[in-house]
């Protein structure tokens, strides 16, 4: 049995980290057999080179070995491309086609990405898993196979089965033997190391000299995140060794090419209410009177129209777009005043609540000395309201008592009217 140093010279695995070693040691223990293996990992990790260990290591290696991206095919072509279709299967299909795991019978398919398979087609790979047979696209005509299946993901397979999107059969079918990748940021010995040997790499590729990291820059390699793990540093070291002209590299040099270098620090989250937040409400506020002492006229408008007609539908056809915004405003209104109202609730005490001194009864509003409040006569009010009465009325007793039928008469919406109705006890 090939050694775990032997298999990381031989594949280019750069590290010593105990749980990378014993990832390594895994896959060459399994590569004899034909169970299927899991590999799984974060982005970035390099699980793409543990299937290529099993089968250089197995008695299929002078087989077929196929990478799919099960993430990167579309979900209407993917079962024809992994199983293959007959002529005229679907639009577009002028001739059969062999899908991979016909292609690759005798060798070993890596599935990566797995947990982007859509349900459907994980149902036709759970079958190749059991007894080796899958069907051709808009073919009867079952085929066998003989596949090793090597999968890969970075989702988290228990909490897409909790969900519902992934099968919890095919998991387990598929996870016989799970090999585990540790993320960079748990690798803190190798970091150096792999940057190292990239910046080698790059020197060599573009003729230029190796750069080198400080005592400060390395400190900052080592304390830093990594999300994108070993394809994140690769990158950086390319960037670092292109654009760099001065060959070492201190510590405020390479905090330029990691972002979001302040994300790795706690966050410290004010619970004041801004100072300018009560301002910005009150403007609100402002907007939504206007918006409101508006609609008054708008609907004053619309009476005077009905009083001088009497014909109550000609005023509603006329005007329909003009009442369909009127109420959809009224709604947009309260939406806007719960929402602040939700707001300070949840955020501000009532000792620090500042009381603005705002009218408390259509009286006050009508009689206050507010600039912008036009003054509205008692009677044209009610008779507003009378009127406004008579059509949902109307409206009602034509449609013998479809709410549903009357809103659309009427140009609002269901819940408006069932409000009004409410409003006026009918």
């Amino acid at each position: 049995m090939e050694s775990v140093q032997a298999t990381k010279q031989r594949f280019g695995i750069i590290g010593n980290d105990p749980k990378l070693n014993r990832a390594i040691e895994k896959a060459i223990q399994v590569a004899p057999t034909d169970i299927s293996v899991l590999v799984t990992g974060e982005s970035g990790v390099g699980k793409e080179s543990v299937p290529k260990i099993i089968h250089a290591l197995s008695h299929r290696k002078h087989g077929k070995y196929i990478a799919v991206n099960c993430g990167a095919i579309p979900e209407g072509t993917i079962d024809s491309e992994l199983f293959g279709h007959e002529k005229g299967a679907f639009t577009g299909a002028t001739g059969a086609r062999s899908g991979y795991f016909e292609v690759a019978d005798g060798g070993t398919i890596f599935l990566d990405e797995v947990g982007e398979l859509p349900l459907p087609t994980q149902v036709r790979l759970l079958r190749v898993l059991e007894n080796g047979e899958f069907l051709k696209v808009g073919s009867s005509k079952i085929q066998k196979t003989d596949v090793r299946i090597v999968a890969a993901t970075n989702v988290k397979i228990v909490e897409a089965i909790e969900k519902g999107n992934f099968r919890e059969d095919l998991f387990y079918r598929l996870s016989t033997v799970d090999i585990n990748l540790p993320p960079l940021r748990q690798r803190s010995e190798d970091i150096h190391l792999l940057f190292r040997k990239f910046a080698s790499d790059f020197a060599q590729k573009y003729k230029m000299p190796t750069v080198r990291l400080d005592e400060s820059a390395v400190q900052m390699l080592l304390k830093y995140r990594w999300s994108g793990n070993i394809r994140q540093l690769r990158n950086v070291a390319e960037q670092i060794s292109v654009l760099e002209q001065q060959r070492e590299i201190n510590g405020d040099t390479l905090r330029q090419y990691l972002p979001n270098m302040s994300s790795n620090l706690p966050a410290v989250i004010s619970n004041k209410k801004a100072e300018g937040d009560f301002s910005n409400e009150r403007e609100i506020l402002y907007k939504v009177l206007f918006d409101m002492q508006r609609d008054v006229n708008d609907l004053k408008k619309l009476t005077m129209e009905l009083m001088k007609t009497g014909n109550a539908n000609k005023v509603q056809e006329e005007n329909s777009g003009l009442i369909k915004k009127i109420y959809n405003e009224d709604q947009n209104h309260e939406a806007v005043l719960a929402a602040i109202v939700e707001e300070d609730h949840n955020n501000t005490s009532s000792n620090d609540i500042e009381v603005l001194d705002m009218p408390k009864t259509d009286t006050e509003v009508r009689k206050g000395n507010y600039d912008f409040v036009e003054e509205v006569e008692e009677q044209e009010s009610l008779s507003l309201q009378e009127k406004e009465l008579e059509l949902i009325k109307k409206s009602l007793e034509k449609y013998d008592g479809k709410r549903k039928d009357a809103a659309d008469e009427l140009g609002i919406s269901e819940r408006t009217l069932y409000r009004k109705i409410k409003q006026y006890n009918l």
